[in-house]
């Protein structure tokens, strides 16, 4: 018995039937463009929902548009880059644009992959975050297509860019430990190994702003770096190095929440408390870190806002190609909870 055969996909010639119009006005009332009736777009509308049409992306692609926007995460296990996509597929909510995403798995080659994939697709516009790429590669990528870069510092003709004012940041941090009264705070940076891209990644932002704010505190002398990475292993690694110092500090300043999850399972490892032996600030003020047993101290960068001005970005690059780039910096704002107070002693 030969297997029932597979049910043919509907085409843009069925809904012309269906509707008894022409392909010509069912292509019109696909693209919105002028020339078909509201009375013409009902019967379009109705045969479309009632056949179950869906029009192929490379075809609409052919035509011009796919309406699909690529996002390109650098690291799907870190919880702060959920808020960016929130805040882009809000934006793009009301509009025909689907939003389709892409691992760049922290790595230049891996990225490269993803973009250019994106790119060979025919997407009618990327949103990279916190890229590693090389700025050529990025100009190379936008130049192809529209693009803003979010969460990469630094100015380019050719994409628009929404960052957080991670040195601001980071100070607020520094202000908020010293505050307290800790003397001795710590830092856990994401190792950068690039110097041609250092002043443009947050990581490297973040690690300066923090040295500024230590010396404007009259701390200099008290400034303690270590660098790991920005996932849970970099903060639990990172935590062991500070504990095993034989002056430990009082206070870490995690670069990133995750971070700051690896440096409260190495402080409870070892049998301490906090705040009350170490108090720990992270970065993101990502979900997790307002949960009760966790309550994290943290710096509100804004995640949601920074994937509605990328999204709201590219759309008016989609629109034209030709417009000055923008750069666009939003004001960090401190969330202390319960993982800071006073040294012990004080």
């Amino acid at each position: 018995m030969e297997p029932p055969a597979s049910p043919r996909r509907v085409t843009i010639v069925d809904v012309a039937r269906h509707a008894q119009v022409s392909t010509t006005a069912v292509s019109k009332v696909l693209r919105n463009a002028y020339g078909a009736s509201p009375e013409m777009r009902e019967k379009v509308r109705r045969a479309i929902d009632e056949l179950g049409y869906r029009p192929l992306a490379a075809a609409r692609g052919l035509r011009g548009q796919t309406y699909t926007i690529g996002v390109m995460l650098p690291d799907i296990r870190n919880p702060f880059f959920p808020e960016i996509l929130d805040g882009v597929t809000a934006r793009l909510a009301d509009t025909d644009y689907q939003v389709l995403l892409g691992p760049g798995c922290n790595g230049e080659k891996e990225e490269a992959r993803v973009t250019e994939a994106m790119v060979d697709r025919g997407m009618d516009g990327l949103v990279l975050v916190a890229p590693v790429s090389p700025h050529s590669h990025l100009e190379q990528v936008a130049s192809a297509v529209p693009t803003v870069v979010v969460g990469r510092h630094g100015n380019s003709p050719t994409y628009d860019t929404v960052t957080d004012d991670d040195m601001a940041g980071a100070a607020l941090v520094v202000g908020h430990l010293a505050g307290l009264g800790h003397r001795r705070i710590a830092h856990i940076e994401h190792h950068e190994t690039d110097p041609t891209r250092i002043q443009e990644m947050p990581n490297a932002q973040r690690a300066e702003g923090y040295r500024r704010a230590m010396r404007e505190h009259g701390l200099a002398e008290e400034i303690d770096v270590v660098s790991t990475s920005y996932t849970a292993e970099g903060g639990y690694r990172g935590a062991l190095e500070l504990l095993g110092r034989s002056s430990r500090p009082t206070a870490v300043f995690a670069g990133a929440d995750i971070v700051a999850m690896g440096v409260l399972e190495a402080v409870t490892e070892a049998g301490l408390a906090v705040p009350g032996s170490l108090s720990v600030a992270g970065y993101d003020n990502t979900t997790f870190a307002a949960l009760g047993p966790i309550s994290l101290t943290s710096v509100d960068q804004a995640g949601r806002a920074m994937g509605d001005n990328a999204a709201r970005l590219l759309l008016e690059r989609i629109t034209d190609r030709r417009k000055p780039s923008v750069q666009i910096k939003l004001s960090p704002t401190l969330v202390p909870r319960r993982t800071t107070a006073a040294p012990a002693g004080r």
